[in-house]
């Protein structure tokens, strides 16, 4: 991660104080011992380790993809936004999470758990270190501010990796530093204790950032994740209240660039609330501390970089950015009656003669979010359909944008000899999630017009950006986006909040788990299935049952626990 010191060092810390890849394993012995790391120095860099996890990585570059923290994966393949994408052959186990029909020995569920627990542990060898300073058991402790900023820390880091798991499992154990190795349970709610952690961070972190280094958890992180866990809960007004404390505290949206997420230059900027900071080429480990995560969601072919095809973009979403004469999304049905397929299932004369439509009128966060051909695709130049996909059958026209950076950018932002993997940070909550997130609370305590002004916010800024220009200076659509002029009712409001929150949020993680928190999972994936099926047939027919609003745990944990695990119901 960038801007810390002690990475290598935390690297060997953690690997010798059980951080492995399961923690259900026994305490290994270690050439360093507790004793030995009980100083300053020893705590500091176990915190370092514990924040080292949030890229999913523990060694290497390759297979961390189900612990991405973009969530690409779980929170939008598994939803209507994006396809697998590559070819059907490859990462199988992926197809299993886009069709709801994974088996208890998934290795993209395998890969989220290890990392996650990896990082727990890390968290709470962090505390447990700590306090054994603090009680006299070492060199000079810390004085009692820092003390209580670096337990702040370690605890929304701890929160964070089990909120990840909670959201994918539901039923997990809940391990702490008193746990002493102990196999425990995965039989109670562990959300009170997520809650805890980050109602401790919030009371105990400031508006600061610790030691002065941007890539820390600060007390609006501490705020916006509990909100965001109280919103999950239902508890609308505590969470209400959380998240207007950082929307007070913030520069206005409006005044803030669209672009500037996506943008590795501006990273760390007033949007970015909770961000995995991720760095490559300059701290000797090459990739390691990369965005490796989102390595494979890169175009294929003919592209500048060209691994791996994956995560595309769904026709569904690509029509869900239509709006009507009055610049408001077009309703389901109604863009679905006549969707924009751009050159997909044309014939070769009719595809190599595609004449791109300039006149279909579009909200202009498309095209920063998905990449359509004959429209400018960042630095690279026209995206020019096929030639930049891998299967277009199995994955469809579109590519997604979000995740990727500059050409010019590729010297200082990519990985040495690995440029699909980048140092362009990854949003966990940004100012317009919380925006859009403070909405929804509006909403459903009966404060429609709050909610109406947080929408339009959000509306206004998206419509400032520029247009995407053709090289005849014409706009590439019939750009528009307006303001809503009333929320006439909490049905309208609500489903006015849900369809922002695709629009503005899309391929960064939050689709499925909003679909599931809304209870809306089951409905709007079926009604999707049918009409993305007819489009590639292995989505046809698919129906979702109780149990898939969550993912099997992982057999070889269960395996291990001697009974103490239990299977997520229904699996």
């Amino acid at each position: 991660m960038k801007h810390l010191k002690y990475i290598f060092l935390s690297f060997i810390i953690c690997s010798t104080l059980s951080c492995k890849k399961s923690f259900l394993t026994v305490q290994p012995q270690g050439e360093l011992t507790i004793p030995q790391l009980t100083s300053q120095d020893g705590v500091e860099g176990l915190l370092v380790g514990a924040y080292g996890l949030l890229n999913g990585n523990v060694s290497g570059t390759w297979g961390n993809y189900g612990a991405a923290p973009s969530q690409w994966l779980f929170g939008e393949v598994a939803s209507d936004n994006a396809h697998k994408g590559s070819s059907n052959g490859d990462q199988p186990f992926m197809n299993a999470i886009e069709r709801h029909a994974p088996t208890s020995t998934n290795d993209n569920l395998s890969n989220i758990w290890d990392r996650c627990f990896e990082g727990i542990q890390r968290c709470n060898n962090t505390l447990k270190v700590l306090a054994s300073l603090q009680a006299g058991g070492g060199t000079t402790k810390f004085d009692d501010a820092r003390a209580k900023e670096i337990q702040g820390e370690a605890r929304i880091l701890r929160a964070h990796y089990y909120f990840f798991l909670v959201r994918i499992f539901k039923v997990v154990p809940y391990v702490t530093e008193a746990s002493n190795g102990a196999i425990l349970p995965n039989d109670k709610d562990i959300y009170p204790n997520i809650i805890e952690d980050l109602q401790f961070a919030v009371a105990n972190l400031n508006v600061t950032k610790p030691k002065g280094e941007k890539s820390r958890m600060d007390k609006y992180a501490a705020q916006a994740y509990l909100g965001k866990v109280f919103l999950y809960q239902k508890r609308y007004a505590e969470a209400y209240a959380l998240l207007n404390a950082v929307i007070v505290a913030k520069p206005a949206l409006v005044n803030l660039a669209y672009s500037d997420n996506f943008d590795i230059t501006k990273e760390d900027g007033p949007e970015s609330i909770v961000a995995v900071e991720n760095s490559v080429g300059t701290d000797g480990t090459g990739g390691d501390n990369g965005n490796v995560g989102d390595m494979l969601n890169f175009p294929a072919g003919t592209a500048p970089i060209n691994c791996c095809g994956f995560f595309q973009p769904t026709i569904d979403l690509a029509n869900s950015f239509r709006v009507d004469a009055n610049g408001l999304p077009l309703a389901v049905a109604a863009y679905r009656a006549t969707p924009y397929i751009s050159d997909f299932g044309l014939e070769e004369v009719p595809k190599n003669n595609y004449v791109l439509n300039t006149d279909l009128a579009l909200d202009p966060r498309i095209d920063p979010t998905l990449g359509r051909r004959g429209v400018p695709f960042r630095d690279w130049g026209l995206m020019p359909g096929d030639a930049w996909i891998r299967d277009a059958s199995n994955g469809g026209p579109f590519l997604a944008v979000k995740n990727t950076i500059e050409v010019a950018q590729f010297a200082s932002g990519a990985a040495p000899g690995s440029p699909n993997v980048t140092g362009l940070n990854v949003n966990l909550i940004r100012l317009a999630d919380i925006y859009l997130m403070a909405a929804e609370c509006a909403v459903e305590t009966g404060d429609l017009g709050r909610a109406l002004t947080l929408v339009n916010a959000v509306r206004e800024r998206a419509s400032k950006i520029p247009p995407l220009l053709l090289a005849n200076g014409k706009p590439a659509a019939a750009y528009k986006v307006s303001n809503y002029p009333s929320f006439p009712s909490a049905d309208y409001a609500r489903t006015a909040v849900r369809t922002e929150r695709r629009l503005e949020l899309a391929l960064e993680g939050h689709r499925y788990f909003d679909l599931v928190r809304w209870g809306v999972v089951k409905a709007t994936m079926e009604s999707y299935f049918a009409f993305e099926g007819t489009y590639f047939d292995y989505l046809k027919g698919i129906s979702l049952k109780p149990r898939d609003e969550y993912w099997p745990l992982p057999q070889d944990q269960i395996d291990r626990s001697n009974g103490k695990l239990v299977q997520s119901p229904g699996y």
